[in-house]
């Protein structure tokens, strides 16, 4: 199943660039305007926030469903059809406004949920984490003992290609101060290569630990891997496979789990003032610094 995930998302883009484009030009030579109007309606507006995302790398969640753009991918593929066998337009502007509201369900209902995702089981609230050592920026091996021997937030995140994570990232990024002066450690595991961990700690160059988690050893400690996780091609730029589950995990003083995030949707994911409620509401931070 997650094959057929990589595989669809890989040519996911390609195939809305291209309905949308042939849409476009269908109106340009002054063909049936609703139908065609109701084609790109099926394409156009996910391509756009999709494209957004990857871009801006500044957008750390969404919808879980896109509401909107289903709507609009709804009524345009209404419009294709009404316009397609009511008005005599061209066959294939039914057809291709049928594919591309198709394939945005299949990415919003499908391919962006883990199939209910339940809790792992080495994840258990009030106990310790299981034992596993990542990489630091620096190429010095830390382990989770030492990760977790002050209140910590750890974040599983799935690679420098992963625009939500990147954004997720930056949100984070602009809390240091608020986060730093509470005396908590930030630490940002993925499974990438440690070139990309070591390029992401530059950039940002704040007191995070930026970590990598080679062969994806914590995730699969952890219970939280996923096999097929990249995107089919992303291979070629030294990513492995297999990656991580988006996962945050909050420790308290004695280094015990008190609370996880495990997300069923890699759209879905908490924001950092979440994390400090946590913390407070475990009386690791106090109100005063609210």
């Amino acid at each position: 199943m997650n094959l057929l995930k990589s595989i669809f998302i890989s040519h996911y883009m390609m195939l809305l660039m291209a309905i949308a484009g042939y849409a476009g030009w269908m109106l340009y030579l002054g063909e049936n305007p609703i139908a065609w109007s109701g084609v790109m309606l099926t394409a156009g507006p996910i391509m756009i926030v999709i494209s957004r995302i990857m871009l801006f790398k500044n957008v750390a969640r969404t919808s879980a469903r896109f509401p909107l753009v289903n709507f609009l991918g709804a009524v345009g593929t209404g419009l294709a059809a009404w316009a397609g066998y009511g008005q005599g337009a061209s066959a294939a502007a039914p057809a291709l406004a049928i594919t591309g509201w198709i394939g945005f369900l299949l990415y919003a209902y499908w391919f962006s949920t883990y199939g209910g995702r339940q809790p792992s089981a080495e994840l258990q609230v009030g106990s310790t984490l299981p034992g596993f050592t990542v990489r630091n920026a620096s190429g010095m091996i830390v382990t989770s003992a030492q990760l977790t021997d002050k209140p910590a937030i750890l974040i599983f995140y799935r690679g420098n290609w992963c625009p939500l994570c990147m954004a997720q990232i930056k949100e984070l990024v602009s809390r240091y101060k608020d986060i730093s002066a509470l005396g908590v450690r930030v630490a940002l595991i993925s499974p990438q290569p440690h070139s990309n961990t070591e390029a992401l700690a530059k950039k940002f160059g704040v007191k995070f630990d930026f970590l990598t988690d080679e062969e994806n050893a914590a995730a699969l400690a952890l219970g939280i891997a996923q096999d097929h996780g990249l995107p089919m091609g992303m291979q070629m730029m030294g990513y492995g496979s297999e990656t991580v589950l988006p996962t945050v995990i909050i420790t308290g003083k004695n280094g015990e789990v008190i609370w996880t995030h495990e997300t069923d949707n890699y759209r879905i994911r908490p924001e950092p003032d979440v994390y400090l409620d946590v913390l407070r509401q475990h009386r690791i931070v106090s109100d005063a610094v609210w």
